[in-house]
């Protein structure tokens, strides 16, 4: 099957509008053709949608919120379901576009939409959880309780790294609590959107419906600075780098509307002398090769205790000389491009700026040269650079396959320097002693949202709620009660008897 033939499977031409409000909507902005990373070769366009569009799509998910806040959250649910059945139905074609579009593996593509169809399923199950609380009131006969009331029309601005799965985890929980939505998708990675909104609204469509999964394709002028400035969007999602979560912040922070943010990270995993060198190698390749390191819980820094130092390093070179780098597609590649040229100069910038800060390269360093169809595909080769914790890139997060590996005497130095930085999202440490790691997870321990024993940093199960500290925004997604994020909080009290005392025992008048 070609190219072509595989995306119009999934309803992508080779120009497509870049709105949706129920129905696809006839955009006139100019055409965006994002890039094939793993060829440089152009993909099927999209038009942009402009501001009138935009007016339009929050308009039609407005009026569709109001019938759906009034379906009871079981029946919410079940739509939902079908969803996830819709997604395990289409897991290949839209595993193979993600790969496609943003330049994972295959393997990773799957993954990722199995992500979407795992949260479905979570939802469905929520869907019959959205628990108040019952309270002890001090006045007699008064009955006091907490409900959870559906927000509205929720923002969702998503990466280019996690195209399909981070607006899954945002919309499939929101739907159940009762949501609309408007996603933004990355403009790097805008085919993925288009699919994905396809491919769910179809269940919902049915029943006049398709507007709760509005999609809009545009520029931060004609649409982002719209979404972030709109009052009719109680909460904004925004998943990406710092600097636009500030921006993010800000702006939603001018209007007192929320925001719910999933930033940077400059991931710590920590190896004692103690821990299973084999183990720990592992969860390290992993976790600084996929994606060819542009996971916001990429491990980035290795914290290794000076005892084991040069043996760890040497397991690492000895199995980063093993990754197969080139077409995502290919089931023996284990690295796929950087998502584009820009990519490619911020990684050779930050070795160079290593290297002049005293760093040693151990493996890797430069771009990879591919051949054929893939000469013109964005490469580099993954990278270890023996390091000091005081380098200031070290202190940056570069999203790229740089590995840092920084020697340490022992636990309470490698959670200083772990915490030691300005991001907060994921942490690990591998050590066989119950101490050092219950230390690690204490409150004197690791300072991120995640915190792993014996596992990576990357890879999170969506039954727990991901996020993190500091400048990784204090967001929180998928699972645990991150439900609570799309919600509004309502305290009710009923006097059931004939008399009005008031609390605190206040007498007022006779």
């Amino acid at each position: 099957m070609s190219q072509y033939d595989f995306l119009s499977s999934l309803g992508i031409q080779d120009v497509n509008p870049g709105a949706y409000d129920g129905t696809w909507i006839d955009t006139t902005g100019p055409e965006l053709r994002p890039i094939n990373p793993a060829t440089g070769k152009p993909l099927p366009a999209v038009k942009d949608a402009n501001r009138a569009d935009y007016r339009r799509v929050v308009k039609a998910a407005q009026q569709a919120w109001l019938r759906w806040r009034e379906l009871p959250a079981p029946k919410r649910g079940e739509y939902v379901r079908r969803i996830g059945e819709k997604l395990r139905e289409r897991k290949d074609e839209l595993g193979q576009l993600v790969s496609l579009e943003c330049g994972k593996i295959y393997q990773e593509g799957l993954g990722e939409i199995q992500e979407c169809i795992d949260i479905a399923d979570f939802a469905v199950g929520l869907s019959r959880q959205l628990y108040g609380l019952t309270i002890a009131s001090e006045r007699p006969q008064h009955h006091m309780r907490e409900t959870w009331h559906p927000l509205g029309v929720v923002g969702i601005i998503t990466a280019f790294n996690f195209p399909a799965a981070v607006w899954a985890w945002n919309a499939c929980v929101s739907l159940v609590c009762g949501n609309a939505h408007v996603w933004k998708p990355s403009r790097k990675t805008p085919l993925t959107a288009l699919a994905m909104t396809r491919v769910c609204a179809e269940v919902l469509e049915e029943d006049g419906f398709g507007a709760l999964l509005g999609l809009i394709v545009g520029t931060d002028d004609e649409v982002g600075n719209a979404m972030l400035t709109d009052q009719r969007l109680p909460l904004i999602s925004a998943t990406g780098s710092v600097r636009m979560g500030r921006i993010v912040a800000e702006k939603v922070g001018k209007r007192l509307g929320r925001s719910l943010l999933e930033l940077g990270g400059n991931n710590a995993l920590t190896v004692l002398d103690d821990a299973d060198l084999g183990l720990a190698t592992r969860a390290i390749v992993f976790g600084a090769v996929g994606t060819a390191g542009q996971r916001c819980t990429t491990t980035r820094r290795v914290l290794v205790h000076h005892k084991i130092h040069d043996e760890l390093a040497r397991r690492l070179v000895d199995a980063y000389g093993t990754v197969k780098i080139g077409d995502p597609l290919d089931p023996a590649t284990l690295m796929g491009p950087l998502i584009d040229a820009q990519a490619v100069a911020q990684f050779e910038a930050a070795v160079e700026a290593a290297k002049s800060q005293g760093g040693e390269v151990l493996t890797g360093g430069t771009a990879h040269r591919a051949e054929g169809d893939l000469a013109g595909g964005f490469y580099v080769q993954p990278t270890i650079i023996k390091a000091r914790a005081d380098m200031p890139i070290v202190q940056e997060e570069t999203f790229a396959p740089i590995l840092y590996l920084i020697p340490i005497k022992g636990v309470n130095e490698a959670i200083r320097i772990q915490n030691d930085v300005p991001q907060g999202l994921s942490s690990a440490i591998f050590t066989r002693n119950v101490r050092h790691a219950e230390r690690f997870l204490s409150a004197v321990g690791s300072d991120c949202g995640i915190a792993n024993v014996n596992i990576g940093t990357s890879g999170a199960e969506i039954g727990g709620a991901f996020g993190g500290e500091k400048e990784t925004g204090g967001g929180r997604e998928s699972g645990s009660d991150s439900w609570k994020a799309y919600m509004r909080r309502q305290t009710s009290t009923v006097n059931w008897g004939t008399e009005l005392p008031l609390a605190q025992g206040i007498q007022f008048g006779e």
